[in-house]
């Protein structure tokens, strides 16, 4: 069971970088466009805090869901996300479930595993990668 399990991890890893993408990206559109609502205050000026993070939100949320430069890019966005949670949420509360910081946490974090584990199947990293395996589990 183990082994046929392990045949599709490169497709999970790919699902696991594909949604967050496309929901991080949504964060993105919201800030940058007001699509597909504005958010409460408003759109942010492009080159304030909350523009800079839009920019990060929808331009690296799209490297991820396309697997490009996946690993740099998923650095920048975790560390993005750990500056979001103890900036803007942490002060409200130390609770995540209080202070709505569970979504930055959870970005942070799979983001972070994507720097480690690299992109999975179905990206431009990895068809731009010599043929063969390249993580323990697809041997």
């Amino acid at each position: 069971m183990s082994s046929t399990l392990d045949r599709w991890s490169p497709y999970a890893l790919a699902v696991l970088r594909i949604v967050p993408a496309l929901l991080f990206m949504e964060h993105g559109t919201q800030k940058l466009f007001g699509f597909p609502a504005p958010p409460e205050g408003g759109t942010p000026p492009l080159l304030s805090l909350f523009g800079i993070g839009a920019i990060l939100e929808f331009l690296g949320g799209l490297l991820i869901l396309v697997g490009l430069f996946t690993r740099p890019v998923a650095f920048l966005l975790a560390g993005e996300m750990a500056v979001a949670y103890w900036m803007f949420h942490a002060p409200q509360s130390l609770y995540p479930v209080l202070n709505g910081g569970d979504a930055s946490i959870l970005f942070c974090f799979v983001f972070l595993v994507l720097v480690f584990t690299g992109p999975g199947a179905l990206s431009i990293d990895g068809a731009r990668q010599p043929a063969g395996p390249r993580h323990s589990w697809e041997r």
